[in-house]
């Protein structure tokens, strides 16, 4: 099994995909990852930052990761 660019490329977007559609009352809030668990005074902390990243990308990805998912399900419709 070969080790593609396109593979890699696809890889990720799948984790920001997955990344994207975490929902923070459902998921998130339940096992204490939610903006409101997040300690306003450790804003320096991993759990703080990994919290604020999955907001953004949630937040501003939303709409490029259509776009993208939309060509690379015709990618690879077209060229197998």
């Amino acid at each position: 099994m070969a080790i593609s660019i396109f593979g890699l490329l696809e890889v990720m977007l799948l984790f920001i995909n997955a990344v994207a559609i975490l929902n923070e009352e459902r998921f998130l809030a339940k096992i204490g990852w939610g903006r409101q668990a997040a300690n306003p005074y450790e804003q320096e902390s991993v759990k703080a930052r990994i919290v604020n990243l999955i907001t953004a990308v949630s937040t501003l990805m939303r709409i490029p990761l259509i776009g993208l998912n939309i060509i690379v399900i015709l990618y690879l419709v077209v060229l197998g």
